[in-house]
């Protein structure tokens, strides 16, 4: 029996490769997500590309076989993340947004998930963006700094659409990480974009990639945001990089900020409790911590 239920298997699996290689419209540039779903597909069927296991010769050759398709599929999203980058250099910033909302169905616009949890989104930035993190920081955060987890690209496209940041504002993302925030925000909207990130080796990763794609209106700082001068900014961006003390006096310093102007203050995660608790501010809907909250000074 358990050789008759390997058998049907390796047709299962047979069959289902060869439906991916004759859907020769899986390697246009517009079918990204269905590329990604049939790479992961692929790893859940074959496991990864470089698992040899095969017992048999039919076996090794649908291993192979998959392994060739696994190519190709990369290739095609390489040549669409190069195409864009292309793009963003010559000046059409908006290229890779557009490329984001039109992969986007109707309701994901209007209602992205709740969470932090990743989709195709995110592959695509990644691939486009090519941020690099570094496999060893330079700094040892103290107990009330977040290990860094990069905003899911939803929620960015969600700050953007609610017009919370033009063209005349500028930008500043609290803890930046590697930067992606400020990069599709300042795409998107045109106007300036400050990371302010105390780990040295992102910020490096970041400016690279500015650099690269000819962003002038974005730039990145390596301090800690209860020491960066803040007089700039006129929107915030928290996704709780750090809590307790910290995250107490970077709201103060905003609140003196505040009585010079008005400010925004946008924030995603466990930070969204602690700043709907402040007084000054006023959200502009109600606050959850699973979406982006707008809070505005009052």
């Amino acid at each position: 029996m358990p050789h008759e239920i390997e058998i049907e298997c390796h047709l299962d699996l047979q069959t289902f490769l060869c439906s991916l290689e004759a859907d020769s419209s899986l390697f246009l540039p517009g079918r990204l997500r269905e590329r990604l779903t049939a790479l992961d597909d692929l790893d859940a069927g074959f496991g990864s590309p470089d698992s040899g296991d095969s017992t048999s010769c039919t076996v090794s050759l649908l291993h192979q076989r998959a392994k060739a398709l696994r190519i190709r599929l990369e290739a095609a999203n390489t040549e669409l993340y190069q195409s864009v980058r292309s793009d963003i250099v010559r000046g059409q910033s908006r290229t890779l947004l557009q490329w984001l909302e039109d992969s986007a169905s109707d309701n994901e616009r209007r209602n992205p998930s709740p969470g932090m949890g990743f989709d195709y989104r995110d592959e695509l930035v990644s691939g486009v963006l090519q941020l690099l993190e570094s496999d060893e920081p330079n700094l040892k955060p103290s107990p009330e700094m977040v290990p860094y987890q990069p905003t899911p690209t939803r929620h960015i496209l969600h700050l953007i659409a609610t017009d919370a940041v033009t063209e005349e504002d500028v930008f500043v993302d609290l803890g930046s990480g590697l930067g992606h925030v400020p990069l599709l925000v300042s795409m998107a909207t045109g106007a300036q974009s400050l990371g302010i990130e105390v780990e040295a080796a992102y910020v490096a990763s970041a400016q690279k990639c500015a650099q690269s794609l000819h962003l002038s209106r974005v730039r990145f700082i390596a301090q800690d945001a209860r020491d960066a001068d803040l007089s700039c900014g006129t929107v915030f961006y928290l996704y709780s990089p750090f809590k307790g003390s910290i995250l107490t006096d970077v709201l103060s310093a905003l609140r003196r900020e505040s009585r010079r102007r008005s400010i925004k203050i946008c924030s995603l995660g466990p930070c969204t409790h602690t700043v709907a608790n402040e007084t000054w501010l006023k959200a502009s809907a109600p606050s959850d911590t699973g979406h982006i909250t707008v809070f505005e000074s009052l």
